[in-house]
């Protein structure tokens, strides 16, 4: 007879997580025993109180790290090597969960629809059917979106915490399903809704498959899923290199769809614009933060001893998926496909910085590291993508958001507040000097460019050239253009919810600009991976 040891969790350090998955289970009973009208406040507190535990156990757990430390993060490798928790890994747990709170201040939203939420009251109802023109005239609401948006956030946190593929992949499809689901809830547009979840399910189907066969052609050549055993397997093993070589490519394909890289990024225009804008505007976040956070542990950790077979692949998708992003941008005609090109274009630039340098000794003073200017990228980027697409919330028409660009023309003469917030989100996403986007994208560069990659970082630089074409562009719509009639859209009152996220996106917005120096404190201190 074998014998069986029993496994040994560390429950402290896996609070967070246990926090938040405990907190969806809690959401899953509210739907099962309360009474759908009552449904939605609990859903909202319990979110919001969970949410916030998480966060406050993140930083405790951070703090007994450094303690422990000496100053710096020090990592556990936890749950019998499945999650790793680390400094970059408790990094990116506080910085989703102050995304998902966002996201359910947005979700929560409910007078921009004369008293109900953006979110379908019937989502098995057929568009124009009378079962939902019913659900409508009921006032029905979808609270199962709390839960959904909770088991999508823990996936998240477990998602760069991975500490072997088989958990990348489970956590991979935990954060993945439940935001199949939510892309088509629109309350508006239900046929654009469900044609955007479709497309994000099929190919997010697809690129798993892509990940598993990969992980399978890993295990093969390695004899080991962990990331540890993958490592010593590179460095040590000399034969069956082409297993490597094609396991690293079809693993890269999965990731690489989910930041939305080229050529794999031809959901992202389509999800976005379908897909609720609160949903669109926590995914814009939250799921290239995760998956950043995943591709880049992968990389740093498994592969590491690999770097010149896959710096020069990263490479090329760099390039491509910025200067795709960018192009594309230019002819867009709908605000949300705008935002949805932009964030392409970011993720060229987020992988630009991915191949950048890594150690100390590589860096001269004033330059960061790959997975330093990674970071703060992705905190720069996810506060400015969060609340510019909070704004297309409010901006409306007749029929709802109005998304078509057109309709934005001269805003900036009917609510300048509104038309300035935007602008300056904008300018942030342009890498103007003084706003958060600019030291986000010295990072990256700065250390692309210490590992000797100047060209890509030189058409880095050509490709923000493009994009600040299309800002521009759009805010001198916005403040110098005179509306067609029919065209205009007025600013609706929003709830405090909304109003607030919008606020706390421009304030991290405007401090990450001018006062950078305490979150590039923090990321430099979270050091790196541990293995």
């Amino acid at each position: 007879m074998p014998d069986f040891s029993k496994p040994s969790l560390e429950y402290f350090e896996l609070l967070p997580l246990l926090i938040v998955f405990g907190t969806a289970c809690v959401g899953v009973l509210l739907e099962a025993f309360l009474p759908r009208q009552s449904r939605r406040v609990p859903q909202v507190l319990v979110s919001l109180v969970g949410l916030a535990a998480a966060l406050g156990a993140t930083i405790w757990v951070a703090k007994e790290a450094k303690e422990v430390g000496g100053g710096a993060a020090r990592g556990i490798v936890g749950a019998e090597g499945s999650v790793i928790i680390d400094g970059p890994t408790l990094y990116l747990w506080g910085l989703l969960l102050i995304f998902g709170i966002l996201g359910v201040a947005l979700f929560a939203e409910r007078r921009l629809e004369g008293g109900l939420s953006a979110f379908a009251g019937q989502a098995a109802a057929l568009p124009g059917t009378e079962a939902e023109r019913q659900a409508a005239t009921q006032g029905l609401d979808h609270t199962e979106v709390y839960p959904l948006l909770l088991f999508a956030i823990g996936g998240m946190l477990l998602f760069p915490a991975s500490g072997d593929l088989l958990t990348m992949f489970v956590a991979l499809e935990v954060l993945s399903l439940p935001l199949y689901l939510l892309c088509g809830l629109a309350r508006r547009r239900r046929l654009l809704s469900q044609e955007a979840a479709l497309k994000y399910f099929l190919l997010g189907a697809f690129s798993s498959g892509f990940f598993l066969y990969g992980a399978a052609l890993i295990y093969g050549y390695a004899g080991s899923m962990s990331f540890a055993g993958i490592d010593q397997a590179v460095r040590n093993n000399t034969s069956e290199h082409w297993l490597l070589l094609t396991g690293i490519a079809l693993l890269s394909v999965g990731l690489l769809f989910k930041v939305g890289a080229a050529p794999f990024q031809a959901w992202t225009p389509d999800v976005y614009q379908g897909a609720p804008t609160a949903v669109t505007a926590f995914m814009s976040a939250g799921t290239k933060a995760a998956a950043f956070g995943a591709l880049a542990r992968l990389f740093y950790v498994a592969f590491d001893g690999e770097r010149w077979s896959w710096q020069p692949m990263l490479s090329v998708v760099a390039i491509a998926t910025m200067l795709l992003g960018a192009v594309l941008a230019i002819v867009q005609t709908d605000v949300k496909r705008m935002l949805a090109y932009s964030a392409v274009a970011h993720t060229g630039f987020l992988l630009t910085g991915v191949i950048g340098a890594q150690g100390a000794g590589q860096l001269a003073k004033g330059q960061y590291s790959s997975l330093e200017g990674v970071l703060f990228y992705l905190t720069t980027y996810g506060f400015a993508s969060v609340g510019a697409f909070a704004l297309v919330t409010i901006v409306r028409d007749a029929g709802g958001e109005a998304t078509s660009t057109a309709a934005w023309a001269g805003l900036g003469k009917r609510s300048p507040l509104v038309a300035g917030s935007f602008a300056f989100f904008l300018l942030s996403m342009a890498g103007i000097p003084l706003t958060a986007g600019f030291v986000g994208k010295w990072a990256v560069f700065t250390s692309a460019m210490s590992a000797g990659f100047w060209w890509v970082v030189l058409v880095a630089i050509v490709s923000s050239v493009i994009a600040i074409f299309f800002y521009v562009r759009h805010i001198k719509l916005m403040f110098f253009t005179d509306p067609e009639p029919g065209e205009t859209a007025a600013v609706s009152d929003a709830s405090l919810l909304t109003v607030g996220t919008i606020a706390i996106c421009l304030a991290a917005t405007v401090v990450l600009g001018v006062v950078p120096g305490p979150v590039l404190e923090l990321v430099t201190g979270a050091g790196d991976f541990i293995r």
